[in-house]
Parts: C-alpha cells; structure tokens; sequence
C-alpha cells in the first residue's frame, strides 16, 4: 500500500497539472511571457540581411566553370518581337529546302547546377533539336508551334489566360494538359523570359492572412480583415504593390489544415506575423508572392512543414528552386528560408506519440536517401542531420500529430516555444 502511494505521488510530482489542479499543455510550463519570445523575435527581424544594403549576387557576378542560361521578364511587345523573329527564321529555314526545328534549352536533371554562392538550383545551357521532319518529335513540334501562336494572340490582346484556357484551345492536338503545361515551360526558355511575360497564368492556390496590407490591381487588401480564409494570393504578381507590414517575421505553411488552426486562433495578432500557404506543392504565383514579401519588407521567412522527406522537398523548392524551373530560380526564389518544424528530432523532443507517427515506406526512405545527396542539403549540416535522424529512425509525421495534445496546441504551445528558443535552422 506504502508502495502504490510513493508510485501515485511520482506520478503526481511528474504530470502537467498546475498548483489549482487544473492540467496544463506538455511543455507548457516552460514557455516565458510572450513579451520576452517579441523580444527574440524583433532582434531576429532587426537582424534579417536587407537587400538593399549589400547588392545581391547574380549569375554575371560569378566565374563559373559551365554556362548557364536564365530569363529575365520581358514586356508584351519584346515577347511578340520573339515570337516574330523566331517564326520568321523557321519560314527562312523551310524555304531554303531544310525544314524546321527548335532548338530547345534542356531542363533535363543532368542539364542542372546547384550554385552555393547563389543557393539555387540553375539551368546549364545544353540544348536539343526538336525538328519537325522526325517521328519521333513531330507532334511536339507542332505543339510548340502552336503554343507560340496562342501566346501571340495573347500579346496582341494585351489579355492573361489561365494554363487551363490554353489547354483547352486545343483539346485534340494536346490531349493531356500536363503536355501543354511542359511546351509552355519551354517556350519561356526558348524565348529567354518569365512564364509571367507570356500572360499565362495558373489558377489561384495560394492563400495569406495576418499583417499585411498590398493593393491588388487598385484596390487596397488588408489581410487581418480576410476572415479565416485568407486572401487568395493574385496569380498575376504584377497586380500587387505597395506592401505595408507591421509583422516581425512571415510563417510559410505547408498545409492547408495547420494554416487554417493558425489564422482560426489570430495566431498573427500574439506574435505579429503574416501567415502564406500554398496548400501542398509550391505554384509559381506563391513562390513569387512570397519573394516580394521578403525582398519588399526585409523580413526573415520561418517555415512549418511535415516531418517527411517530400515537407523538406517542398521547403527547398521555395528555397532553392524547382529543377523543372531552374531557368526562373532567379525570380521564383527567396533566400534564407528558416525550417522552423515540424522537425525529425522534434518527435522525441515533444514526445509526440507513437501511435500519431506514421512508418516511412520503401518509397520515403529513398526519397530521403537521394536528398541527402543533393548539394543544397549538404550545404546545411543541420538539414544533413535531420534527414539523416528521419532515415535513421524510419519515422515520419505530419503537422496534425501535434494535435494528439489538443487541437490548439500548434498555435498555442509548439511554435511559441520554437519561437521562444530560436529552434530554427
């Protein structure tokens, strides 16, 4: 009897539960008042490189042993010049008996460079010939023919359309619109610009919510008024301007549903912030977004993903760039991402349970593998480490585990403790 109550008392001195009785969140005693967790976060911000001060590094700056290629954003009228020029050497071409072909930038992964001083991902200059008169390459031929008539047209009319318009103007000849999508990618490349430059848009994905304030082409957004929705982010990134923010620093989401907990709880207005997801894999018009939102406001970028090898992919993508855009990483980039979680090493650290962590497959454990052979892992022995743990232990979870201790948790315990402790690599 003696030895059940010294058990009981054990049990009593080690739980969460508070001198009135009432039960606390795990690690929620060790959180300070949120005046000193602003503190760290107003030198974190006060200590974000601005760009301004020191010129940014580009591809011209540096001696590189291979050539590389990138666009730049052109207006409508130097796009339909292009396209003239181009489609007036291939008329030359046919008429002097040697048929036709493009010759198309590869974007191949051996045709990829991971450049460290710049850290991103970039596009070599290897070409290939797509030549009409081939099989083999016929139809992809006149489907590129045919995408640098639309985006013509699309010139002329001074008018956007949405990559699902485009499919659709031509359902026969490019049957899938991921056939579509992929011309189109190479046509920015063979004309040397920004997918934006072609007025070719994709539909609206991206959300944001918390302190900032932009004009959306005139009218003037203010996001801590969006509801919990958020603001759709403008596929259109020559629509917004005059970005204002009070935020100390800007939370990039990988869910939806963790997104959703965060601006449900105003999680902004206890540690001023501006809250941005893509829900899942990156799109071209949030990864622009929140490059304007960092070059335009100079503050430091946090980012909560999943603890999986595909949460670390889609971080590197915002940060280092995709390899089936390497020719944009210039523009679709921002430096100096931050992981904030949810980390490998955070499972044990949080005691999250095992019941709310999910065994890797064959498939995860070669996904994280190969990443720990990418440059720009390597480059940061805190992501090695991480990785490394994840394989190691053949565990992976999500950003809903946290939940397991209470819906709230995420806003209300785990990132101001993150906070609290500058756990970010």
């Amino acid at each position: 009897m003696a030895v059940d109550k010294k058990k009981r008392r054990r049990a009593d001195d080690s739980s969460d539960s508070d001198t009135d009785g009432s039960k606390s969140l795990p690690h929620q005693k060790r959180l300070k008042a949120d005046s000193l967790i602003l503190s760290t976060l107003k030198t974190l911000a006060e200590n974000t490189p601005s760009t301004s001060a020191s010129k940014t590094l580009t591809l011209a700056d540096l001696s590189l042993s291979a050539t590389c290629r990138e666009v730049a954003d052109l207006s409508l009228s130097s796009v339909q010049s292009s396209i003239e020029s181009l489609i007036l050497s291939l008329a030359h071409s046919i008429l002097s008996g040697r048929g036709f072909a493009f010759s198309v930038p590869s974007r191949s992964a051996a045709n990829q460079l991971y450049v460290p001083e710049l850290d991103r991902i970039v596009l070599k200059d290897k070409t290939s010939l797509r030549p009409y008169a081939s099989v083999a390459t016929v139809r992809k031929t006149t489907i590129t023919t045919r995408i640098l008539q639309l985006i013509h047209q699309l010139c002329m009319k001074n008018i956007h359309v949405t990559k699902r318009d485009l499919f659709y103007t031509d359902v026969k000849l490019f049957q899938d619109q991921t056939q579509s999508d992929t011309v189109l990618d190479d046509v920015s490349c063979i004309l040397g610009c920004t997918r934006s430059s072609l007025n070719v848009i994709a539909a609206e994905k991206g959300v944001v919510v918390g302190r900032l304030i932009f004009s959306d082409n005139g009218d003037l957004i203010d996001c801590t008024k969006m509801g919990m929705g958020g603001k759709a982010i403008p596929p259109n990134i020559d629509r917004v301007g005059d970005m204002q923010s009070d935020a100390l620093f800007i939370l990039l989401v990988e869910k939806d549903a963790a997104y959703m907990r965060l601006a449900e709880d105003r999680f902004y207005n206890r540690f001023p912030c501006i809250i941005v997801t893509a829900k899942g894999q990156p799109d071209v018009a949030t990864r622009l977004f929140l490059r304007k939102m960092k070059m335009e406001l100079k503050l430091p970028v946090l980012a909560l993903v999943d603890s999986d090898p595909y949460g670390l992919k889609i971080l590197s993508v915002y940060g280092c760039g995709s390899k089936n855009m390497s020719y944009d990483s210039a523009n679709l980039t921002t430096p100096d991402i931050k992981w904030l979680g949810v980390r490998p090493s955070d499972l044990d650290k949080y005691n999250i349970p095992e019941q709310c962590r999910l065994p890797m497959t064959e498939q995860d454990i070669k996904t994280g593998k190969d990443m720990l052979e990418e440059d720009f892992v390597k480059k940061n022995p805190g992501w090695v480490e991480e990785l490394t743990l994840m394989v190691k232990t053949k565990q992976k979870a999500e950003i809903q585990a946290l939940s397991s201790f209470g819906f709230q948790y995420l806003s209300e315990v785990y990132l101001p403790l993150k906070l609290q402790q500058k756990d970010w690599l």
